[in-house]
């Protein structure tokens, strides 16, 4: 019988090589692309669905974010029998840090898949953890929980969760200051200002202060950033004393 030339056409041949990308990713065949499509339709795509509700992945991204937490949530528990509600907290969220989702995100190459009208390029890192959450959203509303925590499992907890490693990293460097000096009644100041240097972007500056004495100083494009930075330099500054207080 002779087809239609056409009959293979560019729209199929695309969701064929999508299906395919996806059965990389996931492990598994998925068994509605629909689903697995909206989770790399970013906003500035401007669909809607037959009810005109706006197509994109942040909904996938909240489902998934939900479903992240709780897989993580029960690996924990089985794995640190004696760590205490604060400790299965602390280590959590050093799993589902928005640094750790967004390496996640590039290791697996899933910002290639992503529909926008905005260049790839101009996209924040953020990106890249965004879509990772909205895709095990996907998985779950596809699949179902079983093979949510599969694909978690293997592309997150076995490749990335070493539980004695996380213990010594510090998602907070300015968490772990202000921790510290409360405890050790010493007072702080982060004195932040705008710095009006020549930078194309607007820079902030800080200066960190203990009992009135200058500890450390950081610039940055935000004030969460410099603020941090700036705690990062006075810790490793205070270690010694930090570390045998």
């Amino acid at each position: 019988m002779n087809f239609p030339s056409n009959i293979f056409n560019s729209h199929s041949n695309k969701d064929g090589d999508f299906f395919l990308g996806m059965t990389r990713i996931l492990g598994f065949k998925p068994k509605d692309l629909k689903i697995y499509k909206k989770a790399f339709l970013h906003r500035s795509a401007n669909q809607r669905d037959k009810k005109g509700n706006p197509m994109n992945y942040e909904r996938l991204e909240f489902l998934g974010d939900a479903m992240l937490g709780t897989i993580i949530s029960k690996h924990l528990y089985n794995e640190v029998p004696g760590g205490d509600e604060g400790y299965l907290t602390k280590m959590r969220s050093k799993i589902v840090s928005r640094k750790h989702l967004n390496e996640l995100g590039k290791d697996l190459d899933l910002i290639y898949y992503v529909e926008s009208k905005i260049p790839k390029s101009h996209f924040g890192d953020n990106i890249h953890g965004n879509v990772f959450e909205a895709l095990v959203g996907a998985i779950y509303l596809d699949r179902g929980y079983k093979y949510c925590e599969k694909f978690i499992q293997e592309r997150v907890i076995e490749p990335y969760v070493d539980i004695e490693q996380l213990e010594g990293k510090v998602i907070s460097y300015k968490s772990l200051l202000i921790e510290w000096c409360q405890k050790q009644k010493k007072e702080f100041k982060y004195n932040v200002y705008e710095d009006d240097g020549k930078d194309p972007l607007k820079h902030f500056a800080v200066k960190f202060s203990i009992n009135g004495k200058l500890v450390a100083k950081a610039r940055a494009t935000s004030k969460k950033k410099a603020e941090e930075k700036a705690s990062k330099r006075a810790f490793f500054a205070l270690q010694h004393k930090i570390e045998n207080s």
